[in-house]
């Protein structure tokens, strides 16, 4: 059974449709910034390897989930290596 996560004061909590949209929002957004035609965000996309996030980019994607979601892997200790990942975590809390 997974364990209840933290969500920040205030923070918007969504629906799990919602989490996958987020997710890959803001990667195609972080992406979109610094011109990268790489690898497509898709679910089996390293987010280190295919999509060459940096850790500050990775960083930029925990605030923004926790903005948008309420919580985010990272915060809780996760080290997701993959989008599928990701979203994963959101799966796991609905």
């Amino acid at each position: 059974m997974a364990r209840p996560r933290a969500v920040a004061a205030g923070a918007k909590v969504r629906p799990m449709a919602d989490a996958e949209n987020v997710v890959v929002g803001a990667l195609r957004s972080m992406l979109k910034r610094r011109k990268f035609s790489g690898t497509p965000v898709t679910v089996d996309a390293e987010l280190y390897g295919d999509l060459g996030l940096d850790s500050l980019e990775v960083a930029e994607l925990s605030a923004v989930l926790e903005d948008e979601l309420g919580s985010d892997p990272y915060s809780e200790g996760q080290t997701p290596r993959t989008v599928g990942e990701v979203i994963g975590f959101y799966e796991e809390t609905t």
